[in-house]
């Protein structure tokens, strides 16, 4: 018998989206199926990956996270284009966090400038993030939006508390939105249904489930995207049928784990090589659950995360895959003084020792059972030999036969073997078994005889039954029989009255039986009488 994969057939697919414009456009979605289950669908499009900047020089960066950038770090369209040229972005997310009202609070108008910029400079679509500030992401990407107009950029976040300033910019001059909602599937339904209900079609919003870093926020994140895959394919959600974007970099990042120098907590490890896994882990993880666009941040996080769809799609083995490429030197950690001692014995060996006590503990007290009757005989002999000497020739036969006893019983007491602790055991071991089967036998008869008097009651239980069915059915041929005598009374009954009311009628005596009886009237009644005796009967 031939094996057989059992297929879950979905009702929708994601819908495919078109970011960016002319050549430089770049499709998501489309998929069957879910996560890179091609056994059950197609993966029309494989993820995207978009590399983050900034619109001014990130400061709080670490260094593992400013080496690989170092040169262009300052300008943004030059950090944008080397991503795109020498790292291989896909998208280019340009975070606008100049903008941020906390911070430096740029103007509007220069963040379009820097927009603009970085758009010229590139030929992969854009996305432009704002700060999460409701007040100020209102103000810089609806002037983003109208000054960019036509060019099909990928504006977010918005919120359900910017949907309606931000959303209308977006549908009117023609771009793509990025729905942000706080991790949860109902909330990610809602603003996706208030931005189309603004008007917004659906084809132009990306789903944003708010991405949690590597930890406890990640389970959550991951867990809310599942239910969004399920509900959009499984169950065939329209308003859920759109691609998935995750801002992983960002949330990494700025964690203190991915920041945290070697000389702080050395047991951590290489902090550049940390930081990298840490992003990539979050990365191929949110792959799993359905993601259709990363932002990253580090250029070997790329590598590593590219080379691991690629396996994903196509097939293969990671044997091929280039370990982390530092560009830091290689920190100084003594790992040896920070890490325990070996415990090199073997655990038979632990063992032995303590099983080497336990017997010279048990032999101990045979040794000193053995040497007690050694001890007494020879002061008992040495008794026995004086009374030899003092007494007279006439009574030494029975001074001697006094001594000779308390040597037989020396020699008695010397020929008794030593207590044996074993043979105890399994003399006590004996009698604890032989009650056990005692109380096991008594059980097992308990339950027999149970089990017998349940038997007997099943029997009298139906002997009762048999003998009340007998019953029944002899009441019922007497009710029978009854019903029979009345009927042929109530019959004779009848047939008198109709003759007297013929006879009153034509004056003449009818014929006991007529030739041919009327059909309604008396002898209608006569009939149906007749057949329900027939029935009964």
């Amino acid at each position: 018998m031939s094996f057989e994969m059992i297929k879950e057939k979905y009702t929708g697919p994601i819908m495919e989206i078109e970011l960016g414009k002319g050549d430089n456009t770049v499709k998501v979605g489309g998929e069957t199926c879910l996560p890179f289950y091609q056994f059950e669908g197609e993966v029309t499009n494989k993820p995207k990956i978009a590399m983050e900047i900034w619109d001014m020089e990130p400061e709080e960066w670490p260094d593992a996270a400013r080496e690989p950038f170092k040169d262009v770090i300052g300008d943004p369209a030059a950090w944008a284009k080397k991503c795109v040229q020498e790292y291989g972005a896909d998208i280019i997310c340009l975070h606008l966090r100049s903008t941020d009202p906390n911070e430096h609070d740029v103007s509007p108008e220069d963040a379009v400038a820097k927009v603009k910029k970085v758009n010229e400079a590139i030929d992969v679509p854009l996305i432009v993030w704002g700060t999460a500030n409701a007040d100020k992401d209102s103000e810089v990407l609806k002037k983003v939006a109208e000054d960019c107009s036509g060019e099909n950029l990928i504006i977010g976040p918005i919120e359900d508390v910017t949907h309606k300033s931000i959303g209308a910019a977006v549908m009117g001059y023609g771009h793509t939105a990025v729905a942000s909602s706080p991790i949860d599937i109902n909330l990610a339904k809602q603003i996706n249904i208030l931005l189309e209900n603004l008007g917004l079609p659906l084809n132009k919003i990306l789903v944003d489930p708010t991405t949690g870093g590597l930890g406890y926020g990640l389970e959550y994140s991951y867990s809310v995207m599942e239910r969004i895959k399920l509900a959009a394919m499984t169950f065939g959600d329209d308003k859920l049928q759109l691609p998935i974007i995750n801002y992983v970099a960002f949330d990494v990042w700025k964690c203190k784990e991915a920041k945290q120098p070697v000389e702080e907590d050395p047991r951590l490890g290489d902090p550049e090589r940390r930081a990298i896994m840490m992003e990539t882990i979050a990365a191929t993880t949110y792959l799993m659950a359905g993601s259709n666009v990363l932002i990253l941040r580090h250029p070997e996080t790329v590598r590593l995360v590219r080379q691991y769809i690629e396996l994903l799609v196509e097939g293969g083995t990671a044997q091929e895959v280039a370990p982390i490429q530092k560009n830091l030197s290689e920190p100084e950690i003594d790992y040896a003084s920070m890490s325990p001692e070996p415990d090199l014995t073997i655990e038979e060996a632990k063992e032995a020792p303590k099983a080497k006590k336990e017997e010279a503990k048990a032999e101990a007290p045979k040794e000193e059972a053995k040497e007690a009757p050694k001890e007494k005989a020879p002061k008992e002999e040495a008794k026995a030999e004086a009374p030899k000497e003092e007494a007279p020739k006439k009574e030494a036969p029975k001074e001697e036969a006094k001594a000779e006893a308390p040597k037989e019983e020396a020699k008695a007491e010397a020929a008794q073997p030593a207590v044996d602790e074993s043979k105890l055991r399994a003399e006590l071991e004996g009698k604890i078994r032989a009650e056990m089967e005692a109380k096991l036998r008594q059980e097992m008869e308990s339950k027999a005889k149970a089990e017998e008097s349940a038997e007997q009651k099943e029997e009298k239980a139906k002997k009762a039954a048999e003998e009340k069915a007998k019953k029944e059915a002899e009441a019922r041929e007497k009710e029978k029989e009854k019903l029979r005598a009345q009927l042929e009374s109530d019959e004779k009954e009848i047939r008198s009255k109709v003759k007297k009311l013929r006879s009153e009628q034509s004056g003449q005596e009818t014929p006991s039986t007529p030739e041919k009886p009327e059909e309604s009237g008396p002898e209608r009644i006569l009939q149906v009488l007749r057949l329900i005796h027939r029935r009964v009967a």
